[in-house]
């Protein structure tokens, strides 16, 4: 019996699941789905330079160092560890003032490079020290310092990362009910950094606990510590075990948390719990099915709609993806044709199609390939839409990951779905609107390229072509657009699926007796 928190393939159009293609690279690549978000959101770790907002009044430098020799920050830095191990040892008058002193200053000297002396700090043991400065019963002040030093360490290299693993229970029980809103934000973004760093450590953290408190600090309206909280547990459960995904969903109070910040929160707020919705959609089929079941989908639609902001219309498009590939409630029962709904995620993911982003152009398309891949009124309805003319032009002229997800739309609009174990139809009109329109050359280059999964979808609407289009047109387009020529490249290739495919195409429609009654 399959493991129920297991993501589930998606429907089956053309021969093999156009659909289903899309939807596993979703599941398979859960973690690297986040690397464009590293590289232009800064999603992964994040170093605090500024503290979070609390009543607590915090010293923070407004000069980032730029052009400070390196060993002179790094000699500081060690003369800084060294006056914290002296301040912890002081037993007199003013002792606690005296160890927030020290900790602010090493706070400081972490804070404000580029390059922060992250190494010089663990090599002067300041790890131990900061633990040791996060005790239950200190006060607010000198916690938050400890966990603010502590943060931008778990910021640096992966092993500085791995370098606080003695102090992660501590910072854990911080993150508590009886801890300081402040202090356990703080403790949050340090765990978020942790979590950021690679499986092992977020299976560290999840083992510890630190996924239920993570998940409360969710609860409250409290802006930052929401924005925190969502973008820390979007580490946490990012897979690839699904299983955190799973735990997740069933705690009380989280999928009302998730569904009140995204109706009423603002976008950075939206932003980050959408990249919950994203891990949570993409790993767990339970999440999925509760989630589908909820008006999470209207509420996708509305940001999509409304908002400007890449930041946050990428996890929205992905959310909506990933919920409509991986549970076929979604497209059954929530996605009717003639609904309100489906025609306004028609419209948002048109909307979309026309962005000048390239990401939003890529991930519009593969969410329509899969509503394409669903009912024929599913196929009429976007055959009908404005994203027709949008779909032939990027198919002919975009960047080729762009024209892959478009191929997708294209070749699941061309058929019905398959009944049994039986071939799929053919919708007639849409397929000879398509060949009209240029379309065939688009997939021929897709034949034509290294990728198996692209060319293998070239293949498939070549074979739409040559069965469908009536009085033996389709052969004579396919020689037109050098397909005859782009199938034979394949006559000797190692992979033997595609080999086969072309191999029997040529000799079906392009044998001895081709062209032989002109």
């Amino acid at each position: 019996m399959a493991d129920e928190t297991t993501a589930t393939p998606r429907r089956d159009p053309i021969k093999n699941p156009v659909g289903n293609a899309a939807a596993q690279r979703r599941r398979q690549n859960a973690v690297s789905v986040g690397k464009e978000r590293r590289e232009a959101l800064f999603r992964t770790k994040r170093l605090c330079r500024v503290g979070v907002s609390s009543d607590v009044d915090v010293p923070v430098d407004s000069d980032m160092m730029i052009e400070e020799e390196q060993s002179i920050l790094e000699a500081q830095t060690s003369s800084a560890v060294e006056e914290l191990k002296t301040a912890i040892a002081f037993q007199g008058k003013g002792a606690v003032q005296k160890k927030v002193n020290a900790l602010r200053e090493l706070r400081r000297l972490l804070s404000k490079s580029e390059f922060p002396p992250i190494e010089t700090a663990i090599a002067s043991g300041a790890i131990p020290l900061l633990a040791q400065c996060l005790s239950f019963g200190s006060q607010d002040e000198q916690l938050l310092e400890a966990a603010w030093c502590l943060t931008n360490i778990a910021a640096g290299k992966p092993e500085e990362t791995r370098a606080l693993l003695p102090a992660l229970p501590l910072l854990i029980a911080h993150i508590g009910e009886k801890s300081s809103m402040m202090v356990a934000e703080q403790c949050a973004w340090a765990l978020g950094n942790v979590a950021g760093e690679g499986e092992d450590l977020r299976h560290i953290l999840i083992s510890q606990g630190a996924l239920l408190p993570l998940a409360k600090m969710m609860f409250p309206n409290k802006g930052s510590t929401v924005r925190t909280a969502g973008w820390a547990l979007s580490n946490l459960i990012k897979g690839p075990d699904p299983k955190a995904a799973t735990e997740l969903i069933k705690i009380d109070g989280v999928v009302e948390a998730i569904l009140r910040h995204l109706r009423k929160s603002d976008e950075e707020i939206a932003t980050e719990i959408a990249w919950v919705v994203v891990y949570l959609s993409a790993l767990s089929s339970v999440a999925t099915s509760v989630l589908v079941k909820t008006d999470l989908l209207q509420l996708l639609v509305e940001r999509l709609t409304t908002s400007n902001s890449l930041q946050l219309l990428i996890p929205v498009l992905r959310s909506l993806g990933n919920l409509i590939a991986g549970d076929t409630y979604t497209t059954n029962t929530v996605l009717v044709p003639g609904h309100e709904i489906t025609d306004n995620i028609i419209l948002a993911l048109t909307k979309c199609l026309k962005s000048e982003h390239r990401v939003l152009k890529k991930e519009a398309a593969w969410v329509l390939s899969n509503i394409a891949a669903g009912s024929v009124g599913h196929k009429q309805l976007i055959y009908k839409s404005e994203a027709m003319p949008l779909l032939t032009q990027l198919l002919m002229t975009a960047p080729f990951d762009i024209k892959k997800e478009v191929a997708y739309v294209v070749g699941n609009l061309c058929v019905a779905p398959a009944e049994g174990s039986g071939r799929s139809s053919l919708i007639f009109d849409h397929l000879v609107s398509f060949v009209r329109s240029g379309c065939l050359r688009g997939f021929v280059d897709l034949v034509r390229s290294a990728d198996i999964e692209a060319a293998r979808l070239g293949l498939q609407f070549m074979e739409l072509v040559l069965r469908g289009l009536p009085n033996g047109e389709g052969p004579k387009l396919v020689e037109k657009e050098d397909g005859i020529d782009a199938m034979e490249r394949f006559q000797f290739h190692e992979n033997e699926d595609l080999r086969n495919m072309a191999n029997q195409l040529v000799d079906k429609y392009f044998g001895a007796d081709y062209g032989l009654d002109e």
